[in-house]
């Protein structure tokens, strides 16, 4: 049993793509390896079997480990309502949530929680792979720290540091991080990586002598920047679109509200080479689309606003009369019904919100969060005869319980005998509960057939995280000093 801790110089420095490749390359060589992240920070989660609640990005390390998603791999998952407010979730269950400095206070309890776990998974797997959280020299965060080198103090826990070449001034970044450590925690320091490098790498080779000489810690490695690195986000919106080798049949829309959760449901749409998709920012106007999804949201009635700030309410209501479909997922379905009440104050301030009327839902938000994963039929008619036959599944996040207030037909049918979502009279707009409808291959045709287009099959959303997790793991293999790394993990060469 070994550990190895991932920190870097910035947040999205390459941290959850290097664990990702670090934990496929290990499997490759027969190690039996966990990824762990003592807290997170962030709006996209995954479901666990057990149904609890962990960032995604450590359900894809799982997933490139080649194991289920366990809470264990993320005992804090911090998920913000506010700018100094966030959910706090521990082994996967909301606790509640808290303001900026009781939480601060409450972290000498977190820790209690990050090293039972750490525990149970340095006990059950041959090497346990840590990634840090945002940048280790913040120096305001220092005091009662969980997530970076308090963890790793405690866990007395190897780091190596890696920095994104591509934002410029790299080694600024991890000479000054290093820098701003205590002399302990520098000790701990067993070497850079330098990620998303271009161009010659012989011209990059004085800075790298220059580094090690100042710093006296080894460069492990320069990893090449990959293009079109499809591995799904911690948080981070991506919004590079993949060109595709024919004009787009369809346009979809996704309006950014500024607690928008779980938009790695619109990673497929971004990589169909038949879709053109559009993340629309704030202060922007809807384009013309033949689809508009509405996303999930962390505080719906506060986004619900944003959306009337806006304007999109209105521009939403023209598409429509111009025929165009709309689509809600989980809390953008909530806000296409007549209201959303939060009565104890779930998500922000108590009270009462209209929603935008377009379907027979009234939502009540609860404490108790829905955590489940779903399959079942889609019931969604697209006038093929395929839909007949098309399964759907997906996995479910939220606290609302939406009441169906008129006949309307369900998005879906659930295994589980439960209906999903709901459809309009008209056809025109329909809602569900279920993110990652769009993962499975023959969902996503049905949907887009439904908004008027015909596109092809792809693969699934499995089959392309697979793909990208070798991309990454084969850039680690192959750009990475496995001498020193094997030293570091104490693996038989």
């Amino acid at each position: 049993m070994t550990k190895l801790m991932v920190q870097g110089t910035t947040s999205d420095a390459g941290k959850s793509t290097l664990v990702a490749g670090l934990c496929r390359c290990l499997l490759q060589q027969g190690v039996k390896v966990a990824p762990f992240k003592p807290q997170n920070m962030a709006l996209n989660s995954a479901v666990t079997a057990e149904g609890g609640e962990i960032g995604r990005a450590q359900a894809v390390q799982a997933q490139a480990a080649g194991i289920e998603p366990h809470v264990d791999m993320n005992p804090i998952l911090l998920k913000p309502s506010s700018d100094t407010g966030a959910q706090v979730i521990v082994h996967g269950k909301s606790i509640g949530d808290m303001q900026a400095k009781p939480y601060h206070e409450y972290k000498t309890q977190a820790m209690s929680a990050v090293m039972s776990s750490f525990t149970r998974l340095q006990s059950a797997y041959d090497v346990v792979l840590v990634e840090g959280a945002g940048s280790p020299a913040e120096i305001n965060l220092r005091d009662r720290d969980i997530a970076n080198m308090g963890f790793a103090e405690a866990a007395d826990c190897p780091v190596i540091i890696i920095a994104d070449i591509d934002k410029g001034g790299v080694f600024a970044h991890l000479v000054g991080t290093l820098a701003l450590l205590s002399q302990s925690e520098q000790d701990r320091v067993v070497g850079f990586v330098i990620n998303r490098f271009r161009g010659d790498i012989s011209l990059l080779q004085s800075g790298l002598d220059w580094l090690e000489e100042k710093t006296g810690k080894p460069v492990i490695g320069v990893l090449p920047y990959l293009h079109n690195l499809q591995l799904a986000a911690e948080d981070a919106i991506n919004v590079e679109q993949i060109d595709g080798t024919e004009p787009a049949r369809i346009t979809v829309a996704v309006p950014v509200f500024s607690r928008i959760s779980n938009h790695t449901d619109f990673d497929m749409l971004r990589v169909h080479p038949q879709i053109n998709l559009v993340l629309v920012p704030p202060e922007s106007d809807i384009p013309p689309a033949d689809l508009i999804i509405l996303p999930g949201s962390k505080n719906v009635r506060a986004d619900v606003a944003m959306l009337r700030v806006n304007q999109w309410d209105r521009q939403i209501k023209r598409h429509l009369r111009y025929g165009g479909k709309v689509l809600g997922i989980c809390g953008g379905y909530q806000m296409l019904g007549e209201w959303i009440d939060d009565p104890n104050g779930v998500e922000g301030v108590p009270g009462k919100s209209d929603g935008l009327g377009l379907l027979p839902i009234q939502t009540t938000l609860e404490q108790e969060k829905q955590l489940t994963r779903d399959s079942g039929k889609l019931l969604l008619s697209s006038g093929s005869d395929s839909t007949a036959d098309c399964s759907v599944s997906g996995y479910q996040i939220h606290v609302g319980q939406s009441r169906i207030t008129d006949n309307a037909e369900p998005f879906a049918k659930l295994n589980s005998g439960e209906n999903d979502g709901c459809i309009s009279i008209d056809n025109q707009v329909a809602g569900t509960y279920l993110h990652g409808v769009f993962d499975n291959p023959q969902t996503l045709v049905e949907i887009i057939a439904w908004a008027g287009a015909d596109i092809a099959l792809t693969q699934t959303y499995n089959a392309l995280q697979e793909q990208e997790i070798n991309r990454m793991a084969d850039a680690c293999s192959t750009h990475l000093n496995w001498d020193i790394l094997s030293k570091i993990m104490h693996l038989q060469g």
